[in-house]
C-alpha cells in the first residue's frame, strides 16, 4: 500500500512501519476471531470490514478463527451463523481455523510450562483466589500451591485432563508474579476443568484452554502478523507477549498485538450477553429479528452489505470508544437502496377513491418506470380502474394553503395515471370519510404527449388498484430502544428503554407485480419508505419489512 493512495490510520500506519523494518509483503496474515456463543453484530461488522478490508489493501490471506474454548455457551448453529454473515458481506477467508484444532499442541505446551517450573496447577477456591489476587493499589499473595513440585504439577494436570476431577477442583495457572501491577499478569489461569460436549471435538476433552492462552498461541501457530483487537483488550497484550515468549521459535513470525476503539452504535446494545437475553426473555423474536443490532437482523431487516460496509469505512477506526448515531448508518442504507430498489406502488393507510367518470368495467394498464436512478430505463405495467385505494393523508377535506394533496375542488396527479378532482366524500355514521369522489381528465394521461397531461399540477399522489391490489402484511419496524445509549448507566437496567413502539404490524394493499417478489427483494414503496421481503412471505401472503423512511424522522440534525 502506499500512502499516495489515501491517508493511513494508524492501524496501516503500524503496518507500514512493520514492513519498512524488514516484514516482508509475504508474511502479512490477518485474523478475524469470533466466539460461537452468539450471532455477530453491528460492532463485528466494523471488525469484520478492518480485518478482510486490510487483507484486500495488502493482497493478504485473512483467516477465520472460531475461538472456540468454552463449551459451555458455543453451538454449531453460531458457526454457521457467522460464516453466513461474513460471506454475506462480501468477503472470503483463505483458512477457516479453530482454537479446538489446536488443542492438543496448547495442551503439549502447557506441558512444557509445568516441566519448565512456569505454571502450576492450584486447587483453592474461585472465592480464595479472587481474594489472593489482591486489588490494583495492593499486591496479591502467593497460592499455598504455588510451591508444588514438578513431578506432583504434572501428575495432577494429566488426571485433570483424563477426567478425573470435578469442575471446579483445580486450574493450572501460569507461573508469573502475584506482585504485578497489571492484575491479569498475577499467575493467570490457562486451563479449567469442564465436562462438557464440545461441538467439534466432542467429549475428547475435559480441560479447555481459557482465552489469553489460546489466542496469542493460535494466532503464532497460524503464522498471524498483526492481531488487531478492541480496546478492553489492551491490557491483556502484557500477557499475550508472555506466553508467546515461551514458545516463540525466531525463524518464524511473532504475531502483533494492537488493539483500536469500539465503535457503538447509539439506540442499540451489542453486547451478545444482552442480545441473548431480549432472544431469551422474547423482547424480540429470534436473533434475527428485524430491531436486532445482529447483521442478521439488519440483513432481514432490509440493510444490504454494501451499505453496512460503507458505514463502517465511514466511520474508520479510532484510539478511543466512541457512540456512533445509529442515523448515519441509516444514511448508509438509504443512499445504497436509493440505487437499487425498484419503485413499487402500496397503500398503507387506505381510504377509497371513485373516480365517478370513468367507464364502469373499464381497466387498463399504465407504463411506470422502475427506478429514475437505473443507467438504463426499465419499466412495468400497472393495473388502472373506477376504483383505486389512496393513503388517507393524502386527502384533506379542509386543507391549509400549503397542503399541496388531494382536497374538493382542487386537482393532484396520480402517480403514472391521470390528473383528478376532488368533488365529494361519502363519511359512515361516525363521519369518518370512507370514499372520496373524483373526476378525471381524460386527456391528461401521463407520457401521453397531449396538451393536457403536460399541464402543471402542485401534487402528486401515489395510489393501488382496488380490483388487483394484493393485500399484505407489513411490519413497520422503528429503533428498538428509545436511548441513544441504553446500556450507559450501570444503575439502570437496559431494558427499561425498550421502546414499546418498536414493531406495529398492519395491512397494507400493494401492486400485483409483487405476487412475485422473493426473499429480501428491495423496494422502495413510493412516497412512504424502503421495505423488503421477509422470509415469512409467500405468493398467498405477502410479507414486507419496512427497512428504513425516506427520510430521517430521528436525526437532530440533516446528513448532507
Amino acid at each position: 500500500m502506499s500512502t499516495e493512495e489515501k491517508s493511513l490510520n494508524f492501524i496501516e500506519q503500524i503496518i507500514e512501519e512493520d514492513l519498512k523494518n524488514g516484514l516482508t509483503q509475504d508474511k502479512l496474515r490477518f485474523r478475524f476471531p469470533p466466539e460461537p456463543n452468539g450471532y455477530l453484530h453491528v460492532g463485528h461488522a466494523s471488525a469484520i470490514c478492518l480485518n478482510f478490508g486490510l487483507g484486500l489493501d495488502y493482497k493478504a490471506p485473512v483467516n477465520l478463527r472460531f475461538d472456540d474454548t468454552n463449551p459451555s455457551k458455543e453451538e454449531q448453529e453460531f458457526v454457521d451463523a457467522i460464516k453466513r454473515d461474513v460471506e454475506w458481506l462480501g468477503f472470503k477467508w483463505d483458512k477457516e481455523c479453530y482454537a479446538s484444532d489446536y488443542f492438543q499442541q496448547l495442551y503439549d505446551w502447557a506441558i512444557e510450562l509445568i516441566k519448565k517450573d512456569k505454571a502450576y496447577v492450584d486447587s483453592i477456591s474461585s472465592e480464595e483466589m479472587a481474594i489472593q489476587k489482591g486489588t490494583p493499589t495492593t499486591a496479591g499473595t502467593d497460592s499455598p500451591f504455588r510451591t508444588r513440585s514438578i513431578e506432583e504439577n504434572l501428575d495432577l494436570f494429566t488426571r485433570m485432563k483424563n477426567g478425573e476431577f470435578e469442575k471446579g477442583t483445580h486450574v493450572l495457572r501460569a507461573k508469573i508474579s502475584m506482585r504485578a501491577n497489571n492484575m491479569l499478569m498475577r499467575d493467570p489461569i490457562i486451563y479449567r476443568i469442564m465436562h462438557a460436549h464440545h461441538h467439534r471435538t466432542g467429549n475428547d476433552w475435559c480441560i479447555y484452554p481459557m482465552y489469553d492462552w489460546a489466542h496469542g498461541e493460535s494466532d503464532y501457530l497460524e503464522q498471524i502478523s498483526h492481531s488487531f483487537c478492541t480496546l478492553e483488550f489492551l491490557p491483556h497484550r502484557e500477557l499475550y507477549d508472555w506466553f508467546l515468549n515461551q514458545i516463540y521459535d525466531e525463524t518464524k513470525v511473532r504475531p502483533k498485538q494492537r488493539e483500536f476503539a469500539r465503535r457503538n452504535l447509539s439506540h442499540t446494545v451489542v453486547s451478545k450477553r444482552k442480545l441473548l437475553q431480549l432472544v431469551e426473555e422474547k423482547h424480540v423474536t429470534a436473533w434475527d429479528d428485524p430491531r436486532m443490532s445482529t447483521i442478521s437482523g439488519m440483513r432481514r431487516r432490509g440493510y444490504t452489505p454494501n451499505a453496512i460496509v460503507n458505514f463502517a469505512n465511514t466511520i474508520g477506526i479510532a484510539k478511543r470508544d466512541n457512540l456512533i448515531d445509529v442515523s448515519l448508518l441509516e444514511f448508509c442504507v438509504r443512499e445504497d437502496l436509493n440505487k437499487i430498489a425498484p419503485r413499487v406502488m402500496a397503500v398503507l393507510d387506505p381510504v377509497k377513491l371513485v373516480i365517478t367518470n370513468y367507464p364502469e368495467g373499464k381497466e387498463e394498464w399504465l407504463e411506470a418506470e422502475n427506478n429514475p436512478e437505473e443507467e438504463v430505463m426499465t419499466y412495468r405495467q400497472l393495473p388502472f380502474s373506477k376504483e383505486l385505494y389512496i393513503e388517507r393523508e393524502d386527502f384533506q377535506e379542509e386543507a391549509h394553503k400549503k397542503f399541496f394533496r388531494l382536497t374538493l375542488g382542487t386537482e393532484v396527479r396520480l402517480k403514472n395515471g391521470y390528473i383528478i378532482k376532488g368533488e365529494s366524500v361519502v363519511k359512515d355514521e361516525n363521519g369518518n370519510i370512507t370514499e372520496i369522489h373524483v373526476t378525471y381528465d381524460e386527456d391528461s394521461k401521463s407520457g401521453s404527449g397531449s396538451e393536457a397531461s403536460q399541464r402543471k399540477v402542485k401534487g402528486t399522489i401515489h395510489w393501488v388498484s382496488i380490483p388487483h391490489a394484493k393485500e399484505a402484511e407489513v411490519r413497520m419496524y422503528d429503533r428498538l430502544f428509545t436511548h441513544e445509549n441504553p446500556d450507559g448507566n450501570k444503575e439502570v437496567d437496559f431494558k427499561e428503554f425498550i421502546n414499546p413502539d418498536s414493531l406495529k404490524v398492519i395491512t397494507g394493499y400493494v401492486e400485483p407485480s409483487l405476487t412475485s417478489s422473493k426473499e429480501l427483494d428491495h423496494l422502495q414503496f413510493q412516497r412512504l419508505g424502503y421495505f423488503c421481503v421477509d422470509r415469512d412471505s409467500t405468493a398467498e401472503k405477502l410479507v414486507f419489512n419496512k427497512t428504513v423512511g425516506l427520510r430521517d424522522t430521528w436525526a437532530k440534525v440533516s446528513v448532507q
